[in-house]
């Protein structure tokens, strides 16, 4: 397996399992629905809030890959349509998951070489970096969403 297709695997597994960590999205948004992701837990983000989060930067690179312009803007990166029934929270999810999978394969067709190349700016680093980045970015919000699934489970 060459190194995009391993980059690709490990960008889905942590939306369809089989990883290290033995945790992933789809599972973990299993018997979620919408009052459940949109309650506000302390002060920490919804799941909600938090499964666009991790879209965010995940839909910002996708068109960079197609050659199109970079446009993300880390103040945005939390400011999502509401969900106020559940057809918007499954929209939410669907465009996540068909986003997720639109990234991997674009990340599959990417020639080795451009892993080493600089990501639209130096500031940005190389693809490699970004689009690691954004696999430990998204376990991290993982983990978080899995949390809250738990205390507001233990609450109710």
């Amino acid at each position: 397996m060459n190194l995009p297709q391993q980059v690709a695997k490990h960008f889905r597994e942590v939306y369809l399992g089989d990883n290290w960590t033995d945790v992933n999205l789809k599972d973990s948004l299993a018997g979620v629905d919408w009052e459940l992701a949109t309650t506000q837990i302390y002060s920490c983000n919804t799941i909600a809030t938090l499964l666009f989060h991790m879209n965010y930067y995940v839909s910002r690179v996708l068109p960079v890959f197609k050659g199109q312009p970079f446009d993300a803007h880390d103040n945005n990166a939390f400011d999502h349509p509401p969900v106020k029934n559940q057809e918007d929270w499954d929209n939410l999810q669907k465009k996540v998951f068909a986003d997720a999978e639109a990234f991997a394969s674009e990340v599959e067709k990417l020639p080795e070489s451009k892993f080493g190349e600089i990501f639209v700016s130096e500031k940005y680093g190389n693809y490699y970096r970004n689009i690691q980045g954004i696999v430990e970015h998204n376990h991290y919000h993982l983990g978080q969403i899995v949390l809250l699934k738990k205390i507001i489970g233990q609450l109710e």
